[in-house]
């Protein structure tokens, strides 16, 4: 079995960008639940600014995941986790949380690092890190996010509950809950 290598993209990985988009619109169509669509400049984006991490399996896009920062770099988001089908079930999930997570810490550590979630898997790996289930009022309030939500099939919950409440748990991490604790993982190692 060919190892599954978990790294930093950058501008040389714009080239899983469709796939990455057509498995994430695939698993959400799967589970039923909804999902904040991205367009191929958006992710690309993320990629050319080392703000994403991907999976690769050989040549072969194996899983990906990104960060975001809101409210002037107050809050960061760890977002659009997605693992190819055929690689699930291997710890590839776990280790592109890890790794977007640590990247999050080392590029904005006063931030709080939040996540939108319906997946229980996720909410494990979140719990792990040391996030902990909050109300959306603990979210950022920066509307460029909440616009996000938009593409998503759930997004009537959403304003019919004055974005309280959604079929997501929000999910936060709060570095002043964690005083001196480190990344778990190196991210100069993790460079492609």
């Amino acid at each position: 079995m060919e190892e599954i290598k978990v790294m930093v993209a950058d501008a040389s990985h714009e080239r899983y960008v469709d796939t990455i988009l057509d498995t994430m619109a695939a698993a959400a169509k799967v589970r039923g639940t909804g999902i904040a669509r991205r367009t191929h400049e958006y992710i690309a984006t993320k990629m050319k600014e080392g703000k994403a991490v991907i999976a690769l399996c050989g040549g072969a896009f194996a899983g990906f995941s990104y960060i975001e920062t809101w409210g002037n770099k107050q809050y960061v988001t760890t977002s659009g986790l997605i693992v190819a089908p055929e690689y699930r079930n291997r710890g590839v999930a776990k280790r592109i949380k890890d790794l977007t997570f640590s990247l999050a810490r080392t590029r904005w550590p006063n931030a709080k690092i939040f996540s939108l979630t319906s997946g229980s898997a996720v909410m494990k790996m979140n719990t792990h890190l040391g996030y902990l289930p909050v109300t959306f009022a603990e979210l950022t309030d920066d509307e460029a996010f909440w616009r996000g939500c938009e593409g998503c099939v759930n997004v009537d919950v959403l304003k019919r509950t004055g974005r309280r409440y959604c079929i997501c748990t929000g999910m936060l991490y709060d570095p002043a809950d964690h005083p001196g604790e480190k990344p778990p993982i190196d991210i100069a190692a993790a460079k492609g």
